[in-house]
C-alpha cells in the first residue's frame, strides 16, 4: 500500500470515528452499541470544550462635533477594519446567503455536518483546498481562535504563531474544532453563532465582518446591501484573497482580478439561495443578470486621512496610549493595542469652527515650504477653566510613513505643538512670551505693577539670587532692548507693555530665580523634553525650549484666575459593549493667587490695547476683553503671539523648525515672516471670541498696582552722583529733569519730587540748582535805614511804602515785607517793605529809596 493511499484510508477512519462520536455527542439516541469504541468517545469528550468568545477586534474612531452638533469622524485606527453590528442590522439576505452557500444543513446539524466533514478531510489529504468542510460553528470556533490568539500577542512574531496554530491543517486541530462546535451549539442559539460568524468572517486583506465589508466593497451597510452584493460578500469569505473585488486589473481575463472569479462563486451562492428557497425565482434572475460592480471605499487607518486634523489627532492618540500603557509591561503597549483593536468611540473636545480657521489662517500665510528657510507655524488654543483643547494645526502635512516622508520637506510626523512624549519636538524658544513668569513672581514676592526698576543697558548684570541652585553669575551678561534703547528707570507695567529686556532683567536682579521657574511650572510649563526648567538669568527671556500648548496653558491660567488645567483633547471615550471608560483627566490647580493673576493680566491686557501685542489686539473681531504678550528670540529665529479671553487661551508661532534664518529679513507672499503672527492669531481668537465670549478681568487690588509708601533722602544741595547714589541706595530711580532757579549752591540738586515719601521704587525727578536765587531776609522789625541797608547787602533792590499806624512803637518800623522771609529770590530783585507811620503826627520822613510805590518784582 502506498503512502498517499496509507494516509487516506487512516484520515477516513479518524473522520469516521469523528463522525460517530460527533453523532453521539449531538443525538444520543442515534448512538447504538457497537458504533465506536467507548475509550474513543472518553477521548473525544475529554478533549477541551469550553471556548472563551474573546472580544473582537474592532476600529476605534476619533470623533469630532461639526457644525450642526452632530458627531463626525475625524480618524479610525485598526489592525483588522471591522465594526460588529446586532443581529438585526444584518440583511436577510447575508443570513441567508451565508448559510446557502457555506452551510446549508446549519439549521438542522449539532454543530458539525458529518458529511462536510468527511468531504474536508478527503480534500485535505489529496492536497485540495481544505475550505468548505466545516461548518458555520467550526469556522467560527476557528477564527474565534485566531481571533483570541492574536489578540493576546504582544509582538508580530506571537501574532503569526498564534494565527498559524489555529489554521493549521491536522486532524486535532479538526477534533477540536468539533468538540468546541458542539459544545458552542449547547450554549448559544443558532442566530447568535450566524451573527457572531459574520461579524468575525475575513472578506480580504483587513476587512473583516459584513459591515466593514460592505462598506469597502460597496459603499452601503450592512442593512441596506442587496442580494447580489450579499451574494459577492459572502462568496469572498469562501477563499478571501480568490474572492475579493479590490485586486488590480487581470489583463489576461480583460477584467478586474476577482471579478469573474467572485462571479462565479456569487451564482453558485444564488442557486443555493434559490434552492433553498430564500429567493424568488424573479430575485434569482435579476441577482445572477446583474454584474459584479463594486463601489470601493477604501477604509482610513492612522492619523493622515485626518488631513488638517491630523496633528490633533495624532495627540488623541497619544493621549490614549500614554494613558492606557502598562509601564511594567513595555512590550505589551496595552493603549496602543486597545486603540488598534478595542473598537473605542473617542470622543474630543476639539471644535472645528476654531480649528477650521486655524488651518485657514495657518495656509494663507505660512507656506509647508519655503526656500532658504524650514519655516514652522503653529496655532494651539486652550479653553480657560478646563484645559481642553479647542484647536491644533500647524503648517505641515502629516505622515508617519517613511516613504512619504522622504518624498518632501512639505510631510512630518512631529506635532510641534506639543511635548516629545506626545509625538511633539523637543521645543522652541517662547522668547518674551516667558516673561509674564517674571512679571507673576514679581507681584507673589511683593512689588507692584508701578514700582520701577532700574533697566539701564548694562554689560554686566553681576549676580542674581536662586533660592535652589545657588547664586548665579550674570557676569558678562548684558542683553539689549529689541528697540535697542538704553533703557531708564521703568515700572513693571512699562517694561512689559514694551517688553524691555533691561527691565526684565532689573526686575530678575531683585528675585528668586527658582522662583520664577516654580511659577512658571505651577502654570503648566516644562521644557517639551522634560528636562528641567533652565534657572540661568537668560531664562528670564524665553531660553528654554517649551512646547507651544504649555504656553497655551499657562495663558488660560492667568486668564482664569490663576487656576491652571492640564491640557487635555479628549471628553469621553465609549467601548464596544456601549460602556464608558474614564477618559485622560484635566489636573486643575491654584497655580498662582487670583490677587496675582489680577495683577499679570493687567498688565498684559495694557499690552494688547497698547504694546507690543496691540497689533493682534485691535484686528480681532469681536472684541472682547483680552490679555497678550509677543516673543520675539535672539536674531528673530521665532516669533510668538500668545493671548487669552477670560474663556479662550491662543498661542501662534512662526519659526525655525531648524536653522537659523532671521524672518524679519524673510518675506512669503503674505508678507514679513516675523509679522505672520499677527495676521494669524486675530483670526483664530476672533472665531473664539464669537464662540466663547469674554468677560471683564478682574481689577487688581491697590497693593498690586502701587508699591508701599517710603520715606525718599533728601537730596538737595547734594551733587548729582551723590544724590543718585543715595536714591539708588534707597531703592528709588532718578531722572535728570534740567535745571531750576535755586538758592542751592550751583551744580548741586535744587529741586527733586516727590519729596518726603514716595511708593517703593518710584522714580524721583532731580533739576541741578542754577545757583541764582538766595534766601530772603527778615527785616521786619527793623528801622527803616536798618531794613534797606540790610536787604541792599543782600543784594537785593529796595522799594518803600507807608502805611498808617496807631502804634507808638510802629512807627518808623517796617511792618512787613514782600516777599515773605526766607523766599529764595533771585538776587538783584526788588524787595518791598512797608513801614509804619503815626496817624497823629507827621512820622519820619522817607527818602524815596531807590524806586518808589511799584510791586518788588517790577523794574524800577
Amino acid at each position: 500500500m502506498s503512502d498517499a493511499a496509507g494516509g487516506v484510508l487512516g484520515f477516513v477512519g479518524m473522520s469516521a470515528l469523528a463522525g460517530v462520536l460527533v453523532t453521539a455527542a449531538v443525538t444520543p439516541a442515534l448512538a447504538v452499541t457497537g458504533m465506536a469504541a467507548n475509550n474513543s468517545i472518553t477521548m473525544f469528550e475529554n478533549l477541551p470544550g469550553y471556548l472563551d468568545i474573546g472580544e473582537l477586534s474592532e476600529k476605534s474612531s476619533v470623533l469630532a462635533k461639526n457644525g450642526n452638533g452632530e458627531w463626525v469622524e475625524l480618524a479610525s485606527f485598526f489592525d483588522e477594519n471591522r465594526e460588529e453590528v446586532s443581529w438585526d442590522y444584518m440583511s436577510q439576505y447575508l443570513k441567508d446567503a451565508a448559510v446557502a452557500g457555506e452551510d446549508p444543513r446549519f439549521y438542522s446539524h449539532g454543530g458539525v455536518d458529518i458529511q462536510g466533514t468527511v468531504r474536508g478531510a478527503l480534500s485535505t489529504v489529496l492536497g485540495r483546498d481544505t475550505q468548505g468542510g466545516s461548518s458555520i460553528t467550526q469556522q467560527y470556533v476557528k477564527n474565534v481562535l485566531i481571533n483570541n490568539g492574536v489578540n493576546e500577542a504582544t509582538t508580530e512574531e506571537e501574532k503569526q504563531a498564534a494565527y498559524e496554530a489555529a489554521t493549521e491543517v491536522s486532524a486535532e486541530r479538526k477534533l477540536k474544532e468539533m468538540r468546541y462546535a458542539i459544545t458552542l451549539e449547547k450554549k448559544y442559539s443558532k442566530d447568535d453563532i450566524l451573527r457572531g460568524y459574520l461579524n468575525i468572517a475575513a472578506f480580504g486583506g483587513r476587512v473583516y465582518g459584513v459591515q466593514a465589508a460592505a462598506q469597502y466593497y460597496f459603499g452601503t451597510n450592512a442593512q441596506d446591501i442587496s442580494l447580489a452584493q450579499a451574494a459577492s460578500l459572502i462568496a469572498i469569505v469562501n477563499h478571501p484573497e480568490k474572492f475579493r473585488l479590490d485586486m488590480p486589473d487581470d489583463e489576461e481575463n480583460g477584467e478586474a482580478n476577482g471579478y469573474a472569479a467572485n462571479k462565479v462563486r456569487r451564482d453558485y451562492i444564488l442557486e443555493q439561495m434559490h434552492k433553498e428557497k430564500k429567493i424568488t425565482q424573479e430575485e434569482y434572475e435579476t441577482a445572477i443578470a446583474e454584474p459584479v460592480a463594486p463601489n470601493i471605499s477604501p477604509p482610513s487607518t492612522g492619523c493622515a486621512s485626518a488631513k488638517g486634523h491630523a496633528f490633533f489627532c495624532d495627540y488623541v492618540a497619544w493621549e490614549i496610549r500614554n494613558k492606557f500603557d502598562d509601564p511594567s509591561t513595555p512590550d505589551v503597549n496595552e493603549g496602543k493595542k486597545l486603540l488598534q483593536q478595542g473598537g473605542l468611540q473617542i470622543y474630543t473636545s476639539i471644535d472645528l469652527f476654531v480649528q477650521d480657521e486655524a488651518i485657514r489662517a495657518l495656509n494663507d500665510n505660512v507656506p509647508k515650504v519655503a526656500d532658504g528657510v524650514d519655516i514652522g507655524g503653529t496655532v494651539v488654543s486652550v479653553e480657560v477653566g478646563t484645559g481642553r483643547i479647542l484647536a491644533m494645526a500647524q503648517n505641515k502635512d502629516y505622515s508617519d510613513d517613511p516613504d512619504v516622508l522622504a518624498s518632501g520637506s512639505n510631510y512630518t510626523a512631529v506635532n510641534y505643538n506639543t511635548d516629545i512624549d506626545y509625538g511633539g519636538s523637543s521645543g522652541f524658544q517662547p522668547g518674551s512670551t516667558y516673561k509674564v513668569f517674571t512679571l507673576a513672581e514679581w507681584l507673589k514676592e511683593g512689588h507692584a505693577l508701578n514700582e520701577a526698576v532700574d533697566a539701564r543697558f548694562r554689560e554686566n548684570w553681576g549676580s542674581f539670587n536662586n533660592s535652589c541652585q545657588g547664586t548665579m553669575s550674570g557676569d558678562g551678561w548684558g542683553p539689549k532692548n529689541d528697540d535697542f534703547s538704553p533703557g531708564g528707570y521703568w515700572t513693571a507695567v512699562e517694561n512689559t507693555v514694551n517688553s524691555y529686556n533691561t527691565g526684565f532683567v532689573a526686575m530678575a536682579k531683585q528675585l528668586d530665580l527658582c522662583g520664577i521657574a516654580k511659577t512658571a511650572e505651577a502654570l503648566g510649563v516644562h521644557r517639551a523634553d522634560y528636562d528641567p526648567l533652565s534657572q540661568f538669568p537668560s531664562a528670564v527671556l524665553g531660553t528654554n525650549e517649551v512646547a507651544p500648548l504649555s504656553m497655551a496653558t499657562a495663558f488660560a491660567g492667568i486668564a482664569g484666575g490663576g487656576k491652571s488645567c492640564s491640557p487635555i483633547a479628549i471628553d469621553k471615550i465609549t467601548k464596544q459593549d456601549g460602556t464608558e471608560m474614564e477618559p485622560p483627566k484635566s489636573e486643575c490647580k491654584q497655580a498662582i493667587t487670583p490677587e496675582v493673576a489680577a495683577g499679570t493680566a493687567y498688565a498684559m491686557q495694557k499690552t494688547i490695547q497698547g504694546g507690543t501685542a496691540a497689533p493682534s489686539g485691535y484686528r480681532t473681531d469681536p472684541y472682547v476683553p483680552m490679555i497678550g504678550k509677543t516673543g520675539t528670540t535672539d536674531n528673530a529665529e521665532a516669533t510668538w503671539m500668545s493671548g487669552a479671553s477670560t474663556k479662550v487661551a491662543t498661542v501662534v508661532g512662526v519659526f525655525n523648525v531648524t536653522g537659523h534664518v532671521n524672518l524679519r529679513d524673510t518675506y512669503f507672499d503674505a508678507g514679513q515672516a516675523a509679522s505672520l503672527r499677527h495676521q494669524i492669531w486675530p483670526r483664530v481668537q476672533s472665531v473664539a471670541n464669537s464662540r466663547y465670549g469674554g468677560d471683564a478681568f478682574p481689577e487688581p487690588e491697590a497693593s498690586m498696582l502701587n508699591a508701599p509708601q517710603v520715606s525718599v533722602p533728601d537730596v538737595l544741595g547734594l551733587s548729582p552722583e551723590a544724590a543718585q547714589q543715595a536714591l539708588e541706595t534707597a531703592g528709588f530711580g532718578w531722572r535728570m529733569d534740567g535745571d531750576v532757579d535755586s538758592d542751592q549752591p550751583k551744580g548741586t540738586i535744587g529741586a527733586q519730587s516727590p519729596s518726603g515719601t514716595a511708593g517703593r521704587g518710584a522714580v524721583i525727578s532731580l533739576q541741578v540748582s542754577r545757583g541764582n536765587l538766595a534766601g530772603l531776609p527778615d527785616v521786619v522789625g527793623m528801622s527803616a535805614d536798618e531794613a534797606e541797608s540790610t536787604l541792599k547787602d543782600a543784594g537785593f533792590k529796595v522799594n518803600k511804602q507807608e502805611q498808617d499806624v496807631s502804634d507808638p512803637s510802629q512807627d518808623g518800623v517796617v511792618i512787613a515785607q514782600s516777599p515773605e522771609p526766607g523766599s529764595s529770590v533771585k538776587s538783584g530783585a526788588r524787595i518791598q517793605i512797608t513801614i509804619g507811620r503815626l496817624q497823629n503826627g507827621g512820622g519820619p520822613d522817607l527818602p524815596g529809596g531807590d524806586g518808589g510805590g511799584g510791586n518788588a518784582d517790577q523794574a524800577g
